[in-house]
Formats: structure tokens, C-alpha cells, sequence
């Protein structure tokens, strides 16, 4: 059966601590892909993303082309409303065994997730240790990937402030930030 790792986010940008973490994922789990997903708009979240659906998207096909092994879902885009984990898991399980990719920061809100015992069913959880977010709790795998201290928001503020993202973003992400004159 096909492994198929699911990792979501809004990927305002998408960083190389991103790409870092699905690389391991593929690497530690043997999984034939790596699906991203990007979110429409975070249940959890108080604003929306910063650049659009369009862009993001864009972006994020653009940072994985040269992966093979990486592919781009608009699943949630497609959808109208904010984006739930468990109708994604459920719209993507024909893809085969599903392993759903988290930082360990974002597995810290899991309960208050709509559905969390389902997403549980649908799909094995394996989380990404990120900094200053507790360990993972019995049961739940941790993938063996680089601890990097990076985030989109702090990406987003230093392109306002009119610094580089060079090294931060992938090289094709920066491309089409710096044409579009996104977080400026």
C-alpha cells in the first residue's frame, strides 16, 4: 500500500524548515510522498493568511518542483470556510495509508481540533519537534528531523522590514515572492 505523509499548513511562505521536515518524514518513515496541503483559513487561527490563496499556492508548487517525491493538494483551498484536518484526512484517504505531519507546537492544540479521535483513525500522527514545544506524548511518533528555529511569521516581518529571506525560503519561493512583492 502506498505511504502518503500529509502535511498542512498555511505556508505563508513555505520555509526550508518545512522542506526540511517532510525530507525527513520521507526519509524515517518510507513514504512514497509527501502530499502539503495548504490551508484555506486556520480554525485556530484569529487572521487569515497574509498573502492569497493564488500566491500561496504558487509558491509552494514552485519550492517542491524539483522533488519528485512532493506533491501539492488544493484540497482545502477548493473548499469554502475554514480548513478541518479531519474532512482533508477523509477527502485524501483513497491516496493509501496516510501519516499526518505536525509540529510539535500545533499537536500541542490537537484537542481542541474538531474531531481529534477521528483524525486518529484516519491517519498515524507524526510530529516534528520545534523549538520551546513539549515532547511528544506516548504513542505519537517524533521524526528525526533538524531542530530549526524559523517560522513564517517571522519570514512575513522580515520582508516588511525590507530583509533578505535568501537561504530561508527555497530558492524558487524567493523568486516568486520578490517578483509578486509579497510581505512588503
Amino acid at each position: 500500500m502506498t505511504r502518503v505523509g500529509v502535511f498542512g499548513g498555511t505556508f505563508d511562505p513555505i520555509h526550508v524548515g518545512h522542506l526540511a521536515i517532510a525530507n525527513a518524514a520521507l526519509d524515517d518513515l518510507g513514504l512514497d510522498r509527501v502530499c502539503f496541503v495548504p490551508a484555506r483559513r486556520s480554525p485556530l487561527k484569529g487572521s487569515g493568511p497574509v498573502a492569497g490563496p493564488e500566491d500561496r499556492l504558487a509558491m509552494l508548487r514552485a519550492a517542491v518542483a524539483d522533488e519528485p517525491r512532493f506533491r501539492v493538494s488544493q484540497v482545502e483551498l477548493d473548499r469554502t470556510g475554514p480548513s478541518f484536518t479531519v474532512d482533508t484526512l477523509e477527502a485524501l484517504r483513497g491516496e493509501g495509508e496516510l501519516f499526518l505531519i505536525l509540529g510539535s507546537d500545533a499537536y500541542a492544540e490537537f484537542e481542541r481540533w474538531r474531531e481529534p479521535a477521528r483524525i486518529r483513525g484516519l491517519a498515524t500522527i507524526v510530529l516534528a519537534a520545534r523549538p520551546g514545544a513539549p515532547n511528544a506524548p506516548t504513542g505519537v511518533r517524533m521524526l528525526d528531523s533538524p531542530l530549526m528555529d524559523i517560522s513564517s511569521r517571522e519570514l512575513r516581518a522580515r520582508a516588511a522590514r525590507g530583509r533578505s529571506l535568501r537561504y530561508l525560503v527555497p530558492e524558487a519561493a524567493l523568486r516568486y515572492i520578490e517578483e509578486h512583492r509579497l510581505y512588503r
